[in-house]
């Protein structure tokens, strides 16, 4: 048996990279994305300036982010501070952090250099969203989000 036979077809090992929309904030992420989900809060609503926000998740990946971003924090619905990183020139979202969970980085699916390999597999606080905005056909929904 040769060697690509083990080989898994369906793993990219290229880092997930993204930034702003002036380039002068970039990141690059080492790792597969835990969860990447449509979330149709008010929050990401108002951020977004549309019906949801896109987002891939990951945990103890390797994180590289040039430039300077601004940093918005806000407590979200369940309590936790979240990090929203933009750029201070054109005003991109690119990514997340939390204080209290340093693993954890959050890119927006928008941000990414090939928005193509974002494939959302869920939809958060569906009861939130708009008839106008259909997300991530064939996604499981949660009403809230998930405990």
């Amino acid at each position: 048996m040769s060697a690509e036979s083990f080989s898994d077809a369906s793993f990219d090992a290229r880092p997930y990279t993204g930034g702003c929309a002036c380039g002068a904030v970039r990141y690059a992420v080492a790792g597969e994305p835990l969860i990447m989900n449509d979330c149709q809060c008010r929050h990401c609503q108002q951020r977004s300036g549309t019906g949801h926000g896109s987002y891939l998740t990951f945990k103890d990946a390797t994180v590289t982010v040039s430039g300077q971003a601004a940093t918005w924090q806000v407590t979200g619905d369940l309590g936790t501070v979240k990090g929203h990183n933009f750029c201070p020139t054109c005003g991109t979202p690119t990514h997340l952090t939390f204080p209290a969970m340093p693993e954890i980085f959050i890119v927006h699916a928008g941000s990414l250099d090939e928005p193509g390999r974002y494939q959302p597999t869920v939809a958060l606080f569906a009861s939130s969203g708009h008839a106008w905005d259909t997300v991530a056909p064939g996604a499981h929904r949660f009403e809230r989000m998930p405990d």
